[in-house]
């Protein structure tokens, strides 16, 4: 957008003969002439210019998602965004004396009328002003008592007047300078019985149309568009009612034609359209949520699919925001030089001097366990180094399954080194496991959950029913033996579900690029801090519960249907069918003393 302006810019610059007013230095103190005593006049010249100017405002909804009136806090953050870009003067003088801007054909091209009203209105304050002090004066130097007095009298008179109506205009111009819009609607929203109120919104409705109508007198004056553009982000973090509140706002601010503004909403449209469709006051309005973005968004932009050098370029930006790491690694590398170096010199002197060794073994223990600290965490330094490296290295296959979000993309990036330390913890030198093998696990825990938990939550089983796969087993087979028991609890699991990315990813991850085994994956979940146990938890009740049945009481002969007995007799098979069981359930009741156990 930027770009555009420019171009559009010098294009228009080539095409005419004046210049841009500008708004700073000299250019400030002009503005100011032209808004007490010149009105702006709407002409064809001015409708045809294609040069423009954005003036950006970020709007988070996550701000005033506590406030009743979230659409107002939208309001004051736009009068406040347009009042830092003005200064407060120029936007306090046309509050009080401002005109708004005419559309008269006489002055088809002339964009500037001259206010008589307030040249007169000024100039005779003034000349009033000027009297009576000149009354006043000459009262004072006359001799006369009689005309003295009368003098006076007019004098205080018209002196009183012209300085009361001019102190009360720059009361005026003060109160708006000190007292901004966005104070004024904030107060507005703090009062509950006027916010209940519909004068509440005609009030801000009012504060909105003398914005629009100071920004096309500086549309005027600078001899070019404007365009406030508001980004509005968080809204999709909001409550439903809050969401409705901010799109009404937005509606209702483009609902005039010549309105100056421009939204980019920055949201899950999904999250946004269950946002409409679960609002109670939507109901008929917004049964489907989706129907209602598309009345509402008049340029819909998607995001397009991260490309891989993009991608690379995102995971090297996030992996240099890790300053601590090298910032660590280089205090530790000159902390065991000079522990080392420290420790010669001491031993060194020692067996020189010869004299008490106690002191000097309490002085070089603590050093050498420290220095041996500093060693593991260098080497751990080392290791979450070439771990990241191998994270945005274009050669691995690795950078496949990196999601394309930013905020994934910084969560597998602070992930790692917390993974790392508690694998070199657990295994000291990674004796099995490398550095790549630790983010390629962390990967699969960000984007797989549900079915790694799934996976493991299996073994798990398996391991206490006393059939566990073998340690080099694949974890993947694992997984595909249970796969049609997942599928049977889709209905169940949905939620957990959505949190999974592309299965068939998956299954190329955990099948052939990174085929984990039982051992490692066991020897991996100790450490895994990204991975939400309770998923896990709510599995194993889910899988307990399901293989739960309930007993059957066997059916006595005697009490069965006589036409079905007659039945039987004429089909032998069923008849042994139904036999079966009781002769099975007689031949293995024990004998104790003639008296038969019962058996359930």
């Amino acid at each position: 957008m930027q770009q555009e302006a420019t171009q559009r810019e010098a294009e228009e610059l080539r095409h005419v003969q004046w210049q841009l007013r500008p708004i700073r230095g000299w250019g400030f103190s002009k503005l100011l002439w032209y808004l007490v005593f010149l009105q702006p006049v709407i002409t064809e010249l001015h409708l045809r210019r294609k040069n423009v100017k954005f003036l950006f405002i970020r709007f988070s909804a996550w701000q005033y998602a506590g406030s009743d009136k979230l659409w107002a806090g939208l309001v004051a953050t736009l009068c406040e965004g347009i009042r830092q870009q003005y200064g407060a003067l120029p936007f306090s003088l046309y509050s009080v004396l401002g005109k708004k801007a005419a559309t008269r054909p006489g002055y088809r091209h002339h964009e500037w009328h001259c206010r008589g009203h307030v040249c007169l209105a000024l100039l005779a304050l003034l000349v009033a002003l000027s009297l009576g002090m000149s009354l006043l004066y000459v009262s004072m130097g006359s001799h006369v008592l009689d005309h003295s007095n009368m003098f006076r009298a007019f004098g205080g008179a018209a002196t009183t007047l012209s300085g009361s109506g001019l102190l009360m205009a720059m009361y005026s111009v003060g109160k708006h300078l000190f007292v901004s819009q966005r104070k004024r609607i904030e107060r507005l929203v703090s009062q509950e019985k006027f916010s209940n109120h519909l004068g509440f919104m005609c009030q801000v409705k009012k504060e909105v149309g003398l914005l629009t109508d100071f920004l096309c007198f500086l549309e005027i004056y600078q001899r070019r568009r404007l365009r406030v553009v508001l980004e509005i982000t968080g809204l999709d973090t909001c409550y439903p009612e809050r969401v409705v509140g901010v799109l009404n706002a937005i509606n209702t601010l483009l609902s005039d034609s010549h309105a100056p503004f421009i939204f980019i909403l920055v949201v899950d449209p999904s999250i946004l359209a269950a946002c409409l469709e679960s609002a109670g006051s939507m109901k008929g309005t917004a049964d489907n949520g989706y129907l209602f973005l598309n009345r509402t968004v008049t340029l819909p932009f998607s995001v397009p699919i991260m490309g891989r050098r993009t991608k690379l370029q995102f995971l090297h930006d996030a992996v240099r925001s890790r300053d601590d790491l090298l910032y660590r690694e280089m205090t530790l590398n000159v902390r065991s030089r000079g522990g080392a170096g420290g420790g010669a010199v001491t031993g060194g002197e020692a067996g020189a001097g010869g004299g008490d060794v106690a002191p000097l073994l309490e002085i070089e223990g603590p050093a050498r366990a420290e220095s041996a600290q500093s060693l593991l965490e260098v080497k751990a330094a080392r290791s979450i180094r070439e771990a990241l490296c191998c994270l945005h290295d274009e050669c691995d296959c690795l950078i496949d399954y990196v999601p394309d979000n930013v905020v994934s993309m910084r969560r597998i990036v602070n992930t790692v080194p917390i993974t790392v330390r508690l694998l070199q913890q657990q295994q000291g030198d990674f004796e099995g496991l490398s550095p790549r093998q630790a983010v390629a696990w962390v990967v699969l825990a960000n984007q797989w959950p549900c079915r790694l938990s799934w996976a493991l939550q299996c073994l798990e089983d398996q391991q206490q029913a006393g059939s566990a796969p073998e340690a080099c087993a694949p974890l993947w087979d694992v997984f595909c033996d249970h796969s049609l028991e997942l599928h049977t609890m889709t209905a169940t699991l949905q939620k957990v579900l959505d949190l999974d990315g592309d299965p068939e990813l998956f299954r190329r991850f955990l099948g052939a690029d990174f085929p984990f085994t039982v051992a490692e994956a066991q020897s991996l979940l100790r450490c895994t801090v990204n991975l939400d146990h309770s998923i896990r938890h709510r599995m194993g009740l889910i899988r307990a519960v399901s293989t739960l049945k309930t007993p059957r009481s066997p059916k006595s002969p005697a009490r069965k249907d006589p036409h079905a007995a007659s039945g039987a007799n004429h089909a032998p098979g069923a008849a042994w069918a139904g036999q079966a069981p009781a002769r099975v359930c007689e031949a293995h009741q024990p004998q104790d003393g003639g008296k038969s156990r019962p058996v359930a």
